[in-house]
């Protein structure tokens, strides 16, 4: 077997505290908060003189994690357009399962989040949207139904 699990998926930011807010928003937990930076660090990556501060969120079922990261050397560096659409090449989003998608969406504009077209279902068994985050950061929230 090559695989056991998928362990994390990193979000690299700038502004490291609005992502923490944002995800703990959403109900992730913070699991803990580090500097990273080193000659082993350098290896794993293949940056010279990285440091960075990295803070992990767990989701609530303790099966999913998000490392936030916030580069200090050498500098993140942007790719264009920032806001990418959905249908950009890459990693393009982080899908959650949530309880109530309206309820979500309400508490994660506090923190600046905006919905990217409209809350749509799909048959019985979902509701879903996209949501842009901090720094365009795009999540996916689907709230499954009592039918699906």
């Amino acid at each position: 077997m090559a695989v056991m699990r998928m362990d994390n998926v990193g979000i690299v930011v700038e502004d490291l505290p609005a992502a923490i807010a944002f995800f703990a928003e959403l109900g992730l937990e913070l699991e803990g908060k580090t500097a990273v930076k080193g000659r082993w660090a350098d290896r794993v990556c293949g940056l010279d003189g990285m440091r960075v501060d990295i803070a992990m969120m767990r989701t609530p079922d303790g099966h999913g994690r998000l490392e936030l990261t916030k580069f200090r050397t050498p500098a993140a560096v942007s790719t264009r357009p920032k806001d990418a659409p959905a249908n950009a090449l890459g990693i393009r989003r982080v899908m959650f399962a949530v309880d109530d998608v309206d309820e979500v969406l309400t508490r994660l504009r506090t923190h600046g989040a905006e919905l990217l077209g409209e809350v749509a279902q799909y048959r019985d068994l979902y509701r879903l949207c996209y949501v842009r985050g901090p720094e365009g950061i795009l999540i996916a929230l689907a709230e499954q139904l009592r039918g699906g």
